[in-house]
């Protein structure tokens, strides 16, 4: 059992170096750019979107309102990637990470966008009233690709179990072994019972937990950012220039940031980028279905705003932290990676750091897997769905 798990290990290590490597970089960042010039920077909107996406009134059929469509989606896409998946980039890929993380946010923007515009026009209403879409609808019933249909749905309801659920529940159980030794098994049960009293409720009881969840922790988490930034002012400057200079031109080591090349920097950074906002990932627009919205047009601005907050703003905040500290305290903080060197940058703030560090990303894992459990159920019944279909059409054949 061991050697088939080393095994397995390698194989995904293999096919992780090869799929975001140049192809992967060349065609997600090159669907950002293509969709951005072809809606005519449809980013310049964003102030308008930000607007909408604030009403919860009943704007047409839909299951939840536009604002807790968004809280929803965003629920799933700001967690770890946000805290540890930014500090994992900066290690691996140099602080130039942090720009094509950037980027990926202000690009992909146009691509959430039409990913939930595609969501809402192609999605069906059930017999009981609930409203279904996302890419699986759309690739059936736009482009007539039933089988990758099936294949997205696949894949979803796999991604839902790993960075939905696993990648999240080991990052806070970690993180409270650590720091205040919780036993992971006892995390755990905490997590599933908690978990399982929500989405059971469906999306109705999910949208009501994340439209007070979501705010609060991302509110919460900012204003750490801040506390730490303001007490390495001295340093923000030197990081920006640092941050772009590093994106573009390849980096020696020193300066408490190991040696760096302008691929490894863009392929750590455009990856981090799409494991926190997905955009392009096709799972946002799957709430984004269940929406009350007058038009798909309304609704797709108002999702493309969850990419904005995630990664123009959150992301955006937390690598300038770890850059900051690492700056502030190279030899200190340079041998850390992941959730440790997080985990130091907060500990600048007396007393509170460890606990604001804690509370932030265990609301930012629950709500994740609160909204991934919602994605990995949708593409679970579209599957079932499918088969039952499939039966039906042998039954009839074996019938005549």
């Amino acid at each position: 059992m061991e050697q088939i798990l080393t095994a397995l290990h390698e194989f995904i290590n293999f096919m992780n170096g090869y799929l975001w490597g140049p192809p992967m970089l060349i065609m997600l960042f090159g669907t950002h750019l293509f969709l951005t010039f072809r809606l005519g920077f449809i980013q310049k909107y964003t102030p308008q979107a930000i607007k909408i996406s604030l009403c919860r009134k009943k704007e047409g059929s839909g299951d939840v309102s536009q604002f807790g469509a968004l809280m929803t989606a965003l629920a799933a896409t700001i967690g770890t990637g946000n805290i540890v998946g930014v500090a994992t980039a900066v290690a691996l890929g140099g602080p130039g990470a942090v720009l094509w993380m950037w980027l990926t946010g202000v690009f992909g923007i146009a691509t959430k966008y039409s990913e939930a515009l595609l969501s809402v026009k192609y999605r069906v209403k059930t017999s009981d009233g609930k409203m279904l879409g996302g890419p699986m609808y759309a690739l059936e019933k736009g482009l007539g690709m039933k089988w990758l249909a099936v294949l997205f749905c696949v894949f979803t309801a796999i991604a839902a179990f790993g960075i939905g659920n696993m990648v999240q529940a080991n990052s806070i159980s970690t993180l409270l072994n650590e720091s205040f030794h919780i036993s992971p098994y006892f995390s755990g049960f905490v997590m599933t019972m908690v978990t399982a009293f929500v989405i059971l409720g469906g999306i109705k009881s999910i949208a009501r937990v994340c439209e007070f969840l979501v705010p609060f922790m991302a509110i919460f988490y900012v204003i750490g950012c801040i506390i730490i930034l303001a007490m390495n002012l001295s340093f923000i400057v030197p990081a920006i220039v640092l941050i772009c200079k590093s994106a573009f031109t390849t980096q020696a080591a020193g300066g408490g940031f190991i040696g760096a090349s302008i691929l490894m920097a863009a392929r750590f950074g455009v990856a981090r980028g799409l494991f926190s906002n997905e955009s392009g990932l096709g799972s946002a627009p799957i709430v984004a279905a269940a929406a009350q919205t007058k038009n798909p047009v309304r609704q797709a601005l108002v999702s493309s705003t969850g990419t904005f907050w995630d990664t123009v703003v959150v992301c955006a905040m937390t690598g300038l932290v770890i850059v900051t500290s690492i700056m502030k305290d190279p030899a200190g903080l340079s041998p850390l990676k992941g959730a440790a060197l997080t985990k130091a940058a907060f500990a600048q703030i007396p007393y509170v750091g460890a606990p604001v560090l804690t509370i932030g990303l265990l609301t930012f894992v629950f709500s994740t897997i609160l909204g991934w459990s919602y994605y990995g159920e949708r593409a679970v019944e579209y599957l079932y769905m499918t088969i039952k279909l499939v039966q039906l059409k042998i039954g009839i054949l074996l019938e005549t």
